[in-house]
């Protein structure tokens, strides 16, 4: 369990031995950034932005966030039922058919933005041999042409759905590529575009954006992949992944500009109060049994871990790519935010356990 500092929180000091410690003994290779109320507790950065350059991550180095982002994606979506420009119970189609006609009539925005519409995925994540099968999908479609959300379309466009619209959730991208296709057509204007001037901006997110990985500049860290064998241990992820991001995650932000969303989007700067409340509730079950403890829930781009009593411990989001793995969580009692941010594979999971621990205890 967490030491508590004696005033109903908890001590930073076991905070900052279990960042160390569990970046000791994993080669941890990212950024962890931990506030308070708003106010920097602990920021730690580890290992290379660029091994190519020997160039260290820094607190400020930028990263793809992966399906972070979905987060990003779903309050633009919830600022356009707030202004009446769409609403909840909306036919997704109405809005995407020029892109996905004969996408099922009874599939809305709100089953789209809780992962409960049932319709195919790009990519179907849960699969048993998701590596057989994105290996399959990577060399029957080059990632490289994978640049805008209307390039995934193909990729999903004639699966059959898994279940009706609303039976239960489902992980899915492909809906959270929809509406991003949503933001396009209701606003006219480019999908980065809308989220920089209506979610990055407003939210302080002053290093947020959308750098491609053919576009890599300054301050931004390189991904790279864990090699079983070769000359090296390390490759970068160049191959891997797609090289710009799309509606259902990519977009490049430091471990600052992920803490300043969190605390924008609870405190009203993003939506107004109801809107708020809204999209801190959670929607529908992720999975019917307990995992460490808790009920899992999703929202809207946000997954909620509950106690055995229903109150919220912790809500945010996972992000996993070839070269990526990041998280963003909240936590209500202590008014906490997180996030780590790595530029290797499968790396931020262990460190975003330890930082929970250390919060709230096993």
């Amino acid at each position: 369990m967490a030491r508590t500092d004696g005033a109903g929180g908890f001590d930073p000091a076991v905070l900052e031995e279990a960042v160390s410690r569990t970046a000791e003994a994993g080669q941890f290779s990212g950024t962890v950034r931990v506030t308070r109320g708003g106010e920097p507790l602990l920021t730690r950065a580890f290992g290379s932005a660029s091994r190519r350059w020997s160039v260290p991550n820094t607190p400020d180095t930028r990263f793809r966030v992966a399906s972070v982002a979905k987060t990003f994606t779903a309050v633009a979506v919830l600022q356009l039922v707030e202004r009446g420009r769409i609403r909840l119970d909306d036919a997704l189609v109405d809005h995407v058919g020029g892109h996905m006609p004969r996408l099922d009539p009874r599939v809305t925005v709100l089953h789209a933005l809780t992962m409960t519409s049932g319709i195919g995925d790009w990519f179907e994540e849960g699969g048993e041999n998701w590596e057989e099968e994105w290996a399959a999908l990577t060399a029957s479609h080059p990632l490289y042409l994978l640049r805008g959300n209307e390039d995934y379309v193909p990729l999903f466009a004639d699966k059959k759905p898994h279940f009706p619209p609303g039976e239960r959730h489902l992980y899915n991208g492909a809906g959270y590529i929809l509406l991003g296709l949503l933001l396009e057509t209701v606003t006219g204007r480019s999908f980065e575009d809308t989220l920089t001037d209506e979610v990055f901006t407003p939210a302080g997110m002053n290093t947020a954006g959308f750098v491609a990985l053919d576009e890599l500049g300054p301050g931004v860290a390189e991904g790279y992949l864990t090699a079983a064998d070769g000359p090296t241990p390390y490759r970068t992820n160049h191959y891997a992944t797609t090289p710009r991001a799309a509606a259902d995650g990519g977009s490049t932000c430091s471990a600052a500009d992920l803490t300043s969303f969190a605390r924008a989007l609870r405190h009203g700067r993003l939506l107004d109060e109801e809107t708020t409340r809204l999209a801190l509730t959670p929607q529908v079950a992720e999975r019917e049994e307990k995992v460490r403890g808790y009920r899992w829930m999703y929202g809207f781009g946000l997954t909620h871990l509950l106690d055995d009593e229903g109150n919220t411990v912790r809500w945010g989001h996972t992000g996993e790519e070839d070269g990526v793995s990041a998280r963003l969580y909240h936590y209500p009692r202590h008014d906490v935010d997180v996030a780590v941010l790595a530029n290797v594979s499968w790396s931020a999971g262990d460190m975003g356990w330890a930082v929970h621990e250390a919060l709230v205890g096993t």
